[in-house]
């Protein structure tokens, strides 16, 4: 374990060291963009990170699979951060997330921009999307094919946010290490006092 340790509102990722490959087939890795949960700590419609990952760990779980979570940092488009996410899990399958909320499932075999389900429009994210983004990627690493989790549209959302998310990605990109290893992360969920 490393000594970085990044602490945000509810939410603690300790640094474990360089990920490596999986070997569980029954788990999904969830892949965070460089600057998620550290100079970001909210998604562009302000939902904190700590619920997004509480979310999606809670999917994960409600299907007997197992998570980890991985910083890509060599990376902040969704899709190379996905299937960096699913080449690292031992299913094969792997979430990508951006700070402002743009989401992915991937799976490693599939081409880098082929992917299982994607979710482009991040204002229309909430908790319980992420909710269902984990449990449909649990279901695709036990070989399940779930029905996808349904998308909103709203044609005004890209007018509404286009500048914000511009903006947010070229923050991101700030934090990209081109050489730089995905790094295994420790969450922790804080309560508001600070404790886990």
């Amino acid at each position: 374990m490393t000594d970085r340790v990044v602490e945000n509102h509810r939410l603690r990722l300790t640094d474990r060291g360089p990920a490596v490959a999986g070997r569980r087939t029954d788990e999904v890795v969830i892949g965070i963009a460089p600057a998620f949960g550290e100079f970001f700590t909210k998604t562009i419609t302000s939902l904190p990170h700590a619920e997004v990952l509480r979310e999606m760990l809670a999917g994960i779980e409600e299907q007997g699979v197992t998570a980890r979570v991985v910083r890509i940092r060599h990376n902040c488009d969704v899709a190379g951060i996905g299937i960096a996410a699913a080449q690292l899990s031992g299913s094969g399958i792997g979430i990508g997330i951006l700070s402002r909320g743009t989401t992915v499932i991937h799976q490693k075999d599939l081409f880098r921009l082929s992917n299982l389900e994607l979710f482009p429009q991040a204002p229309l994210m909430d908790a319980d999307v992420y909710r269902k983004v984990g449990r449909n990627s649990a279901q695709y690493a036990k070989g399940q094919s779930p029905e996808p989790v349904p998308s909103r549209n709203d044609y005004m959302a890209r007018v509404r946010y286009q500048a914000k998310a511009a903006l947010l990605h070229i923050k991101e990109t700030e934090f990209v290490e081109l050489d730089a290893a995905p790094v295994e992360l420790a969450v922790d969920f804080l309560r508001a006092d600070g404790t886990r």
